[in-house]
């Protein structure tokens, strides 16, 4: 069996500055009706896409103690996000389409496979995105009990879902530009956090290994330095509304990781070096307590209302790169047609949106921890096909046209991804029955979608783009 999904023979695609173009009609009338992302909102977007601040950090030091929070933060970022960025630069400059990783895995190994890429990235993308209105709510109640626990917590996280998401209706250049206040705002108070902490700072706190009572939670550790330093390559899913890609892209990455590393690094030393206090209080949520510790009230208030901020951020940017998913694959075939229409009034993928938010509202009633784990296994999965993908690319199309290209050669590239991918493979090899058989269950449902799509399509029960993936056809 052969498809029309199937990567273009070498001699074509050498020649393909823009491969990706999955409807030049439409894509023209978008162009002359919508504002492309700038750099500026490019950047912040990728930062709410990845950390939108530090604050989810803290579990590190109450799984590990200080000292290996503290390395973690520093050599996490070269073993993980810079590769994973620099991987995106290329694959995202090189295939400028919405749909992002799922055009990479279909060039590399056809639709089988970047239908299951759609499937993982699309899930644990959803599932992590659940986890935003709660953390939010878990902030505010410090303001406001009402809101801990019964009803009324349930309809503060469901009414938050609904107007975070009318948000992202509204278009990608609005959010964009939010995510620049959003970011200010939520990191001014750690700036001055750490800078009235420096006076403070006993160095020999930083090299303590935490309590001697207190065991070590590896999968905690491990689970809060991936899920605070992964998903770099969600922005590739809006490749296809970012001005000037092939030169945006690598410079908007390169920012976003220095960004976003020196916003988790610089607040934790300045917070484990200045204050001393009980390794169980070392949970999401206890740097506004530390805050308070290190300069009163006021502080803590401030980090608290930046901490929902952030959690505003983080929601709509990951929800833009869920929906423009969405539209790309209906674009490349993978989906029914129905889901890539636009709003006629913004020009935003209004089903991707709607679609997105109610599989966020069907999973809101996870536990937080359960949320984050499951969100990493089925990233873990995406992402080893992701490094697979990149280097099959390399390896197959080596002459392909690459506005930006890792500077390495393939021998190399091996190495990068494998590293990476040890840790991955560690990363799903600690987890939870729980979480084997929900990724399971989620991963045998995206195998039957691809089947049941390619039924709908065989039988024309729905319309599906004529854009880049086409139905299989026999040799």
């Amino acid at each position: 069996m052969t498809s029309t999904f199937s990567p273009p023979q070498q001699d074509q695609i050498s020649n393909q500055e823009l491969p990706i173009n999955n409807n030049p009609t439409a894509s023209i009338n978008r162009n002359k009706s919508s504002k492309k992302i700038t750099l500026i909102p490019l950047i912040f977007l990728i930062y709410f896409e990845v950390a939108g601040g530090p604050y989810g950090e803290e579990p590190s030091v109450q799984a590990a103690g200080p000292l290996l929070a503290i390395l973690g933060f520093l050599v996490f970022p070269f073993i993980w996000s810079i590769p994973e960025a620099l991987i995106t630069s290329e694959l995202s400059t090189a295939f400028p389409g919405n749909g992002g990783f799922v055009i990479w895995a279909d060039r590399a190994f056809g639709p089988f496979w970047g239908s299951l890429m759609g499937t993982w990235k699309f899930l644990s993308n959803v599932v992590n995105i659940a986890a935003f209105p709660a953390l939010g709510i878990d902030y505010l109640k410090k303001l406001f009990p009402i809101f801990s626990s019964g009803l009324p917590r349930y309809l503060a996280i469901l009414l938050s879902t609904f107007v975070l998401s009318f948000v992202n209706f509204t278009g990608l250049t609005i959010v964009g530009y939010a995510a620049v206040v959003l970011g200010i705002i939520s990191l001014a108070p750690f700036i001055l956090m750490s800078l009235i902490a420096i006076p403070k700072i006993h160095p020999h706190r930083w090299i303590s290994l935490g309590q001697k009572d207190v065991k070590k939670d590896w999968n905690l550790y491990f689970n809060t330095l991936f899920w605070n330093l992964n998903f770099w390559d969600n922005v590739s899913t809006m490749a296809g509304e970012v001005e000037k890609p092939q030169k945006t892209f690598p410079l908007a990455l390169f920012c976003a990781v220095i960004f976003t590393c020196l916003g988790y690094i610089i607040p934790l030393v300045a917070v484990t070096g200045s204050i001393s206090v009980d390794q169980s209080l070392w949970e999401a949520g206890f740097m506004a307590d530390a805050a308070q510790i290190i300069s009163g009230k006021w502080l803590k208030v401030w980090i608290e209302i930046g901490a929902v901020l952030s959690t505003v951020g983080l929601f709509e940017a990951q929800l833009s790169s869920s929906a423009y998913q969405i539209e790309g694959m209906a674009q490349m075939g993978f989906l029914p047609k129905f889901f890539s229409l636009r709003s006629k009034w913004f020009n935003t993928p209004w089903v991707g949106i709607l679609f997105s938010t109610a599989i966020i509202l069907a999973v809101s009633h996870m536990n937080y921890t359960d949320i984050i784990s499951a969100a990493n296994f089925l990233y873990s999965l995406g992402m080893i096909l992701e490094y697979l993908s990149f280097l099959w690319l390399r390896r197959k199309f080596p002459t392909m046209k690459r506005p930006y290209r890792v500077p390495f050669r393939l021998p190399a590239l091996v190495v990068i991804c494998l590293v990476p991918s040890v840790f991955l493979v560690f990363l799903m090899a600690i987890a939870t029955k729980t979480i084997y058989l929900m990724c399971g269950l989620m991963t045998v449902g995206g195998i039957l979608w691809y089947f049941l799509m390619k039924l709908c399509k065989s039988k024309k029960w729905l319309k599906f783009s004529d854009g880049y993936a086409e139905e299989e056809s026999s040799q």
